[in-house]
């Protein structure tokens, strides 16, 4: 039995994710256009597999166990387009849905259309419905986070501004209730002196 409370947490912002789908189906290249779309600084490898076929089940265990090997791979993609159940057959197998599970790389799984589903969907850290999809989730847009970044900068400099505005007052405050020293001592002679003279 697989433990769904196993499941790994995808990276915010991975530094380099794994496509493990067909090099030349439709698939990876709407990935790797959404992914250059929304962060493009962020390293890709391709892992080419089968995704149908005999032969498929072996080079996606295969792919999911290289990983090991390739040294900051944040979270791994298992892709590929939607087809008919037959097709879809390889990321139902054992196999594939333990490799899935035991990856060590979190997993987000990406397989058909919306309406598919395959075991390999229920044992990864994340399904989505579409390969799109999975990219999407793999990704913040670096715009939205440009902007995050600018909104605490200027957040920042305003409290800044602030706690020194806050601080200057204070300052200023104290300083003026400060007296010179030979000011008090010239005080107090001059009471000595009124209270001698009477």
């Amino acid at each position: 039995l697989f433990d769904e409370n196993r499941k790994r947490a995808i990276p915010f912002l991975p530094r380099k994710i794994a496509l493990i789908t067909s090099p030349s189906g439709a698939a990876v290249h709407d990935m790797l256009n959404i992914i250059d779309r929304r962060f493009p600084n962020v390293n890709i490898q391709v892992f080419g597999v089968r995704v149908q076929g005999e032969g498929a089940e072996t080079e996606i265990v295969a792919a999911l166990e290289r990983l090991k090997e390739h040294a900051g791979i944040d979270v791994a993609i298992l892709a590929r387009g939607g087809g008919s159940l037959e097709d879809l057959q390889a990321f139902n197998s054992e196999s594939v849905a333990r490799a899935v599970y035991t990856s060590e790389i979190p997993t987000i799984c990406g397989i058909g259309h919306e309406t598919d589903y395959t075991i390999a969907d229920f044992v990864a850290d994340l399904r989505t419905p579409t390969p799109s999809a999975a990219a999407e989730m793999a990704v913040p847009l670096k715009s939205e986070l440009l902007q995050k970044i600018k909104d605490i900068s200027e957040d920042l400099k305003y409290r800044m501004a602030n706690t020194i505005d806050r601080l200057g007052f204070n300052l200023r405050d104290l300083s003026q209730r400060l007296v010179d020293p030979r000011k008090q001592i010239e005080d107090w002679r001059l009471r000595i002196d009124d209270y001698t003279t009477r």
